[in-house]
């Protein structure tokens, strides 16, 4: 998932309010004057910069730490430092676009932010392969979540705004398979069919932290309802499910990945090589052994047989940050990066020992299917996503403005191989 404030510092600081640096049209940035007031929650983003900047040198995708970085400094008034980092993050040439970031809507009329997205578009120009395969009637939804089921050969679809889940089947047609109201649902996120039986498990969390795994069965019936015994600030994003039961969750308002033991109904942390910063997309190999977990600053993979874990260098001119909805497909990852500015759609072949990018193709970029895309599912050779959530438009997990609204668009493009 993708939280939304009144204006988002980058993708995975959900609880930042964006400042705002007015600026006139050719200034350069040494003129920019009138910095805000230091804003309320600067204690807290000065925190998750001294993160970054301890992993910033041992990151391989320096780029995401420069980037978040940046983004995290203009959120602060520190406007020249913020420039500086992100003219260092653009010429890694990475696929970083500043053009769609709330944090530096401040800085859009500058020269110098300009040159900078004039060298980003002719390095990432428009890629339009996309087509919409189904569009709801109804506008309110506000989708999060996306799943595939083989069997039945329909699509589950989760609403933060509605509280609800939708099935669409083969010809479009989208119908309630857990009403609004009925079970008193949280805003729903990430949603996965369990591979044993067909099952559905969907996560919920509110902005101020309530959170709870839900279980239905293959009716919509509800069979289950957990939430963490703790006193912590979880939000329960993406998940997982492998063949031994085990459901393995982002929690990305606690900055940990989660491991749910339906024998216990117990949620325990996995450990992981390194501090990970607003844990967002989640993949599982089919080997049942790898698991992948993205991040702001990147994609750790986690050995679940030894427990080891490490970073999955993207290479250079690529990166795997800020992956929203993230999937497994033939021994690569495909899914959203909307933690990068703009949004695209894009897929990443990996070595055979799941640590390094050995082939990167762009999907879907700057295109009208790429307005706020979200998740995905993958359904044979295709691959189909939230082409505009509109999660933009929520804040507070309530909608700001009903005239914005507009029809969901789920939209499909081929898969590369």
């Amino acid at each position: 998932m993708t939280p939304r404030t009144p204006c988002l510092l980058l993708m995975f600081l959900p609880l930042l309010v964006c400042a705002s640096v007015e600026t006139a049209r050719g200034q350069q940035p040494e003129e920019i004057k009138g910095a805000p007031a230091e804003p309320a929650d600067a204690a807290e983003v000065r925190a998750q910069i001294a993160t970054v900047e301890r992993l910033k040198n041992v990151l391989p995708d320096r780029g995401a730490a420069l980037f978040f970085l940046a983004a995290a400094k203009q959120h602060l008034g520190e406007t020249l430092e913020a420039l500086r980092l992100l003219k260092e993050c653009v010429a890694l040439r990475q696929g970083f676009d500043p053009s769609g970031e709330p944090a530096f809507r401040g800085l859009k009329e500058t020269k110098e932010f300009g040159e900078m997205i004039e060298s980003v578009r002719r390095e990432y120009p428009m890629v339009a392969k996309a087509r919409v395969a189904f569009v709801a009637e109804e506008r309110d939804l506000v989708p999060e979540g996306l799943a595939f089921d083989e069997k039945q050969n329909v699509f589950y679809l989760s609403s933060l705004n509605r509280r609800k889940i939708v099935k669409i089947s083969q010809d479009g047609v989208f119908t309630d398979f857990v009403p609004a109201g009925r079970d008193r649902l949280l805003p729903v996120l990430g949603i996965r069919l369990d591979p044993t039986d067909g099952t559905v498990w969907a996560n919920c969390f509110t902005e101020r932290g309530a959170t709870e795994l839900v279980h239905y069965d293959t009716n919509g019936v509800l069979l289950g309802r957990y939430e963490p015994k703790d006193r912590l600030k979880h939000g329960f994003n993406d998940l997982v499910l492998r063949k031994n039961g085990d459901v393995i969750i982002t929690d990305s308002l606690n900055n940990s990945v989660m491991r749910f033991d339906r024998k216990t109904s117990t949620f325990a942390p996995v450990s992981l090589h390194r501090e990970i910063v607003y844990p967002n997309g989640i993949a599982l190999a089919d080997d049942d052994k790898q698991l992948f977990v993205a991040d702001a600053l990147g994609v750790v993979r986690v050995d679940l047989t030894t427990g080891t874990s490490a970073d999955v260098n993207p290479g250079p001119h690529s990166t795997l940050a800020g992956f929203d909805g993230m999937y497994w497909y033939k021994g690569a990852l495909v899914g959203v990066q909307n933690g990068i500015g703009a949004p695209r759609v894009a897929a990443f072949r990996l070595s055979s020992d799941g640590l390094s990018v050995k082939q990167t193709t762009i999907l879907e970029n700057h295109s009208a299917q790429t307005t706020l895309p979200t998740t995905g599912a993958i359904r044979g050779n295709d691959f189909y996503f939230i082409a505009n959530s509109q999660i933009d438009n929520m804040n507070d997990d309530r909608v700001l403005d009903s005239t914005r609204l507009e029809r969901v668009r789920i939209a499909m493009v081929h898969l590369p191989w």
